[in-house]
């Protein structure tokens, strides 16, 4: 949209159909608090770079609300006071610390004892003036406001491969697209960013909508408890909905994904009473070593990503600074969030500790074959996925609610890793960069592009 409005062509080119991907999966807490904390950010890099991460962080929600009131979006944009709080004594210090942090930067943020829910909190940071909205007719109007501004929208397209150059040279199942520059905004980078795997981490994340009747407090809630919830309510044309989220893993690395869910139903239900649920859904969370995403370019090529859990309010940002570097306009958060920033503020052990989980997974699946689960396909039933063995050789299997089995090699086509079973998404999830994949091996999730290996069962197996 905002290249359009500069009077640049613009292509979009969607594998799905717009917010079919992880952007549909968003809660759409609009706020200016950061998962990574103002305190963090204060004694991790400096005090100016938590002004600029605030400025950063109140122009992008300022944009937000300037799209829908420019344009006349119906999206049911809202402002609501947005409350960081605990159940716990333990973290109050730790909390109004994070206030005082925020107050330094420059927000309006501030202790409160008073938290506008059920539950017994100690107290909570109070931010005002953030935001919430319906997403679906929010991105739906501005991929409509976009095209009238010129952009032209490709969906069902895949992109297999990207070479910088001048031009740009994009390659997708429908043909090649020459282009002056490149942005993948693609929650991953498709190409050109490859240490940005060493710089981030895949979570998985977990939402609930259950309907509600009754009176409820307006703004959003993120608690201190481990692993985390996040709340707030939605007004809809079919009523309101109790949004719950939280549940957070690293890809890959849960065997229940079913109890996921039921934990998080459970604890709406224990603290918010018992509601119908509606709808659940699950999304993938890319968290930035060092708590700030990466936002930038490297020679024609553009990456925004590493959100954590503030996906719409950090990609609008990503957007402006990236807009900002493909037309040649001075941004003063470029630097700040630049992928190929000096980062003395991320300690070796903190590097290590992430990165772990890639020669930890790789090594143990290549040479030990310790993730083996059955040595039949008897062994795999409807609607289940095992790594099993057939003649010393380990394939994905996948059973269809029909009986049929699906075989895919479980080796990711992006750095050689094992793939696990995701129950509850049916899915193969690589627990070392995050990739995601079908039944079927077809990419669901990069950075991997190319789809598993299919595989072929002995003559009498099956």
């Amino acid at each position: 949209l905002v290249l359009g409005e500069r009077g640049r062509s613009v292509a979009v080119l969607e594998k799905e159909t717009i917010a079919a991907g992880e952007t549909g999966n968003t809660t759409a807490h609009l706020t200016v608090a950061l998962d990574a904390r103002y305190h963090y950010i204060r004694r991790k890099y400096s005090a100016e770079e938590a002004r600029l991460v605030a400025d950063a962080s109140v122009a992008s929600l300022d944009k937000i609300a300037d799209i829908v009131k420019r344009y006349a979006i119906d999206c049911r944009f809202q402002r609501v006071p947005g409350y960081l709080y605990t159940e716990k004594r333990k973290y109050v210090s730790e909390l109004k610390n994070e206030a005082a942090a925020a107050r330094e930067a420059g927000l309006d943020a501030q202790w409160t004892e008073e938290v506008p829910l059920s539950l017994a909190t100690r107290g909570a940071v109070l931010w005002p003036n953030q935001a919430q909205f319906h997403p679906g007719q929010y991105l739906a109007a501005l991929a409509s406001h976009a095209s009238k501004a010129g952009a032209r929208i490709f969906e069902q397209t895949f992109v297999r491969g990207i070479e910088d150059g001048e031009p740009c040279v994009i390659e997708t199942e429908k043909g090649r697209v020459t282009a002056g520059a490149v942005f993948m905004a693609t929650n991953v980078p498709i190409v050109g960013f490859t240490h940005v795997n060493t710089l981030t981490a895949a979570y998985r994340t977990y939402a609930i909508a259950l309907a509600e009747s009754a009176a409820h407090p307006d703004g959003l809630f993120w608690d201190t408890a481990d692993p985390y919830h996040y709340t707030r309510w939605q007004e809809t044309d079919d009523g309101t909905f109790l949004i719950v989220g939280g549940g957070d893993h690293r890809v890959g690395e849960e065997e229940d994904t079913e109890g996921c869910f039921a934990a998080l139903e459970a604890y709406a239900h224990e603290s918010f009473g018992a509601h119908p649920l509606r709808y659940r859904w699950s999304g993938q969370v890319i968290e930035p070593h060092g708590g700030l995403p990466l936002i930038g370019g490297s020679g024609n090529l553009y990456i925004s990503t590493g959100y954590s859990g503030q996906g719409l309010t950090f990609g609008t940002l990503g957007a402006m600074i990236v807009a900002d570097l493909v037309t040649g306009v001075p941004n003063r958060w470029a630097e700040l969030f630049d992928p190929k920033r000096a980062r003395p503020h991320v300690t070796t052990r903190e590097f290590i500790s992430e990165n772990l989980h890639f020669p930890g997974h790789l090594i143990p699946d290549r040479l030990t074959g310790h993730d083996v689960e059955a040595k039949s396909t008897e062994d795999v039933r409807a609607g289940e996925g095992k790594i099993i063995e057939v003649d010393g050789k380990k394939i994905a299997a996948y059973r269809d609610d029909d009986g049929a089995l699906h075989c895919v090699s479980p080796v990711c086509t992006h750095m050689k890793c094992d793939v696990a079973w995701n129950g509850a998404e049916k899915t193969w999830d690589c627990p070392c960069h995050g990739s995601r994949f079908s039944p079927d091996g077809d990419v669901l999730n990069g950075p991997a592009h190319a789809p598993l290996a299919k595989e072929s069962l002995p003559s009498g197996k099956f």
